[in-house]
């Protein structure tokens, strides 16, 4: 059981400055886009960008959260390092893909935007 806490402890510190860094590196970089969805207005974009932030760390919080009750049985060091390394590839993993669907959304919807203003 000592391994199965020190496992959870790690992949939650692991997984918070993933999480959190993540977040705010494309909070940030992302403005730019959302601002040329919405035309260059400042107000509906940054509150756009707020709330797919904070849309982002509902998400996967509750998907690492869900993570702690699926976790198996850690009786070595080496099941701990694999499990953490399982779990924390797929939370990347997860959040690999999401970040291509929203900046896919993000540039399909801006062109289209564009195209029918033109």
């Amino acid at each position: 059981m000592a391994y199965n806490i020190l496992a959870y402890t790690i992949y939650a510190v692991i997984t918070i400055y993933i999480i959190y860094w993540v977040g705010r590196s494309f909070h940030k970089n992302g403005r730019i886009f959302i601002l040329r969805l919405f035309r260059y207005q400042a107000g509906q974009a940054d509150a756009t960008n707020n709330i797919i932030l904070i849309a982002y760390y509902l998400f996967n919080t509750g998907y690492a959260i869900i993570q702690f009750s699926n976790w198996q049985a850690v009786t070595s060091a080496q099941a701990l390092i694999a499990s953490i390394a399982g779990k924390t590839g797929m939370l990347v993993g997860i959040l690999a893909v999401t970040h291509y669907f929203n900046m896919a959304l993000i540039y399909f919807l801006s062109k289209r935007i564009h195209y029918y203003s033109s």
